[in-house]
């Protein structure tokens, strides 16, 4: 299928979901059932093998972490998540403005890396930065984007983080981070290597997308590369891909600014818990000696409040962009950031939060969670 003919169909897609259901989930569901193509492959599939089970009622579960592990855990995670709302409390006026690492933003909803972008449009990286600029909100570059980081700066002002794959070559990292600095960016992305050269990713095989960007990435990466990276940049570095206590806290003794809780977007390893289950027990280990993110399944406001009432920081969007962006490029990235916004203010007037400081796990219950204790009247 042609780039013109993968995005009309795609837009198609966008706009049908739009019409009947108002909600960027819905979307994701018709491109995984009708759509799978390429690089939109890529950003859709799952690990190894089809692992479509829902658990039928039950079933499997994690050793670790309760709740189910599946094919497509991030988002179906997020459904596991009750909110209990407040009521009575004056919500005339919401204030969904935070800061991070020092930058402010309008609503602690950002843009997760995601690459190949011109491949869902022709302006690609162009359109995201210029709509996360419009919402005053964070765009975040992926290592393997169609455009430069001097390009990107180059659309206008906008507070941007650089997502960092570890090559091989470690005068290549070197030269990436320190063209992002020049370019302004305000932090790097430190990611984890995607092994998708240990195991197949049955859809993506024949298309050797895996093998190639596995090829460029060193399996060596360790802990010593976060202290390495501070001696060349003066950039805070966000560690991307924890999933545990454990991680987290090494995270913080290597100086770490921050964490991001991600599973690569399930395409890595099959039955690794949902992004919103590892969450908690990531704050707990954070202490709040840095802020916690969360990377995955953010579908709806509802969800981004959940993930705020387990402590999170705010919230990172990747393939709700990227469909919106292939369906009607900035203006696409711009009505999904609207939407979600403008859900997520919903959801706090409905829960009778005024601001983020006032959603609290209070207003959550989890399946996970012991019998509900009932919480202090607030007046």
């Amino acid at each position: 299928m042609s780039g013109n003919n993968l995005r009309n169909f795609v837009g198609f897609l966008w706009l049908l979901a739009i019409k009947d259901h108002g909600s960027t989930h819905r979307f994701y569901l018709l491109l995984v059932e009708r759509f799978i193509s390429l690089v939109l492959s890529f950003q859709i599939i799952g690990r190894d093998v089809k692992i479509k089970n829902n658990n039928n009622g039950g079933g499997n579960k994690c050793d670790r972490v309760p709740g189910y592990c599946q094919r497509e855990t991030a988002k179906d995670g997020i459904r596991l998540l009750c909110i209990w709302p407040r009521i009575l409390i004056d919500v005339s006026k919401i204030d969904m403005t935070t800061s991070v690492l020092g930058f402010k933003i309008s609503m602690p909803i950002m843009i997760a890396p995601t690459a190949f972008q011109k491949m869902a449009h022709p302006d690609g990286e162009y359109a995201t930065a210029r709509a996360a600029s419009a919402a005053n909100t964070i765009m975040t570059l992926s290592s393997w984007a169609t455009s430069s980081v001097e390009e990107v700066a180059s659309t206008g002002p906008g507070i941007r983080f650089f997502q960092l794959y570890v090559y091989k070559d470690r005068n290549v990292v070197a030269q990436l981070v320190r063209r992002a600095e020049k370019a302004g960016f305000k932090a790097i992305a430190l990611t984890n290597f995607e092994g998708l050269d240990l195991g197949k990713m049955d859809e993506a095989a024949d298309s050797g997308l895996a093998s190639y960007v596995a090829g460029q990435i060193d399996r060596t990466l360790s802990w010593q590369d976060v202290k390495w990276l501070q001696t060349i940049t003066s950039l805070p570095i966000l560690v991307k891909g924890v999933l545990t206590a454990e991680d987290a806290r090494i995270s913080i003794q290597n100086g770490a600014a921050g964490i991001i809780v991600s599973n690569h977007g399930a395409r890595q390893l099959d039955y690794v818990p949902s992004t919103i289950q590892a969450l908690e027990e990531v704050v707990k280990a954070a202490q709040g000696r840095v802020p916690v993110f969360l990377d995955g399944g953010v579908r709806r406001g509802t969800d981004v409040f959940k993930a705020l009432a387990l402590g999170a920081s705010g919230i990172f969007i990747g393939r709700p962009v990227v469909f919106s962006l292939a369906a009607d490029g900035e203006a696409g990235v711009k009505k999904v950031l609207q939407m979600l916004k403008d859900e997520f203010e919903l959801t706090m007037a409905l829960s009778g939060c005024r601001s983020l400081s006032e959603i609290t796990r209070d207003h959550i219950v989890t399946e996970w969670d012991a019998p509900r204790a009932l919480p202090a009247a607030r007046l």
